[in-house]
């Protein structure tokens, strides 16, 4: 097989990935800041807390993929808005934990019935066993990307 001189974007499905993230994130973000105030990236702070509340930052990072300064502007924004509150965790009083406040959950839950929209119009040209396929494959792409990130090409 001849090695390629360039990449064929529309097969390297690294960047297929990655510009589909990105115009969805922008639309995203434009689409929340114009209605609720807030970006993609409170959202998603949003959007985990309201799924595993009580939590770190690192907790978050972990999950979500997100360096530690983006999460921390985030959490500080959202924090002054009063969507979420930080506590000296129980556990361990050198670190914090982020919870939903009452205000957050609120918005949480409208900005919620939005993004499963914008969803229900990404996915609309899919079977339901295509939606299926799709995720199980994103799944299985998501669990290769340690593997991915651990390669050092000496």
């Amino acid at each position: 097989m001849p090695k390629a001189s360039h990449l064929n974007l529309s097969r390297y499905v690294p960047g297929l990935l990655t510009f589909l993230a990105n115009k969805l994130a922008t639309g995203a973000s434009h689409c929340y800041r114009k209605h609720f105030g807030i970006g993609v990236v409170e959202w998603r702070m949003l959007s985990m807390l309201a799924v595993e509340n009580h939590i770190t930052a690192n907790r978050i990072c972990q999950v979500i993929g997100l360096d530690k300064s983006a999460v921390s502007r985030s959490l500080q924004s959202l924090e002054t808005a009063g969507y979420v509150s930080s506590q000296v965790d129980s556990v361990d009083a050198r670190r914090y934990t982020v919870s939903l406040t009452a205000n957050g959950q609120a918005l949480h839950d409208r900005v919620l019935k939005v993004a499963l929209e914008r969803e229900r119009r990404l996915l609309s040209d899919l079977s339901p066993e295509e939606v299926d396929v799709l995720v199980n494959l994103l799944g299985r792409l998501h669990s290769k990307v340690s593997y991915v990130n651990e390669y050092d090409p000496k």
